[in-house]
């Protein structure tokens, strides 16, 4: 059961954590990269998902194999991490989208996944594909 093992575990910046992937992804992995807290919405975790294989017409070769930022909930995680890994530093990639994301968020204009973290790399895949 996803999540089992990962809701006994508090969540911090620098963990790599195995993950419930899209099936032909089992090597992909979760880092979590900063945790910051929010009156409302609670912790806020910001992930790169490693490891995976995201069609993209838009770079050379048409693979992505890191998607470097997104912000989800604790509910994102508890539903998609198996088991922590072991630990490295950030990912520095994920600081333009991080950055990005908090101008918007700031303004209100920008949120948090609350879906798997499977869901939302099939939604950038679907989205980037379109």
């Amino acid at each position: 059961m996803a999540g089992a093992a990962a809701a006994a575990q508090p969540y911090d910046a620098g963990q790599v954590w195995r993950y419930q992937t899209r099936p032909g992804e089992e090597a992909s992995r979760v880092l979590i990269n900063k945790v910051e807290a929010h009156d409302t919405l609670g912790r806020i975790f910001h992930i790169s998902v490693l490891a995976v294989q995201v069609k993209n017409p838009h770079i050379e070769g048409g693979i992505s194999t890191v998607l470097p930022h997104f912000p989800v909930s604790e509910q994102t995680l508890k539903g998609s991490l198996l088991e922590i890994e072991g630990s490295q530093a950030p990912n520095p990639d994920y600081l333009e989208g991080y950055e990005i994301w908090k101008t918007a968020f700031d303004k209100g204009e920008a949120g948090v996944f609350t879906i798997t973290v499977a869901d939302i790399v099939g939604v950038v895949e679907q989205t980037i594909n379109q």
